[in-house]
């Protein structure tokens, strides 16, 4: 796939799922065998359940947006740098409202197979996103 190609997917990716806020959408571009790898020891999320966690996020940040940083497209491959911003006004991982506005990096890699996702990797500065809403850690 041309880097053109891939950016225009993305870029409608970005426009159906997060600034529309229909997380559903996800359904025209990832493959229903689609797998997303949020960790090396956590198993991989299927189409589902990436729709599930998408619902999770605009619940917690109804205002989400994502703004493409970086985009490098190889063959089956593209990877994206983004930055992701909203305001806490939903619980979030056990954490209640805080009215906080965040800014947070994202690097992601997913692999495309006739035209759609089929697994993907990366996501959020998880540890970054908790700190900005206030989470304490026990060193």
């Amino acid at each position: 796939m041309s880097t053109d190609r891939a950016r225009e997917l993305l870029d409608r990716y970005i426009t159906e799922v997060w600034d529309a806020g229909d997380p559903r959408a996800v359904e025209r571009f990832a493959s229903e065998s689609f797998r997303r790898h949020t960790s090396p020891g956590a198993k991989p999320l299927d189409r589902d359940q990436q729709i599930e966690r998408l619902e999770g996020f605009r619940a917690a940040f109804p205002d989400i947006s994502i703004e493409i940083d970086d985009v490098i497209a190889d063959r089956d491959l593209l990877a994206f740098r983004s930055t992701m911003r909203g305001t806490h006004e939903g619980e979030f991982l056990g954490i209640a409202p805080t009215g906080r506005q965040v800014a947070v990096g994202l690097v992601d890699m997913v692999r495309i197979e006739g035209g759609r996702f089929v697994e993907q990797w990366g996501g959020p500065d998880m540890l970054d996103l908790l700190e900005q809403l206030g989470a304490q850690f026990d060193a």
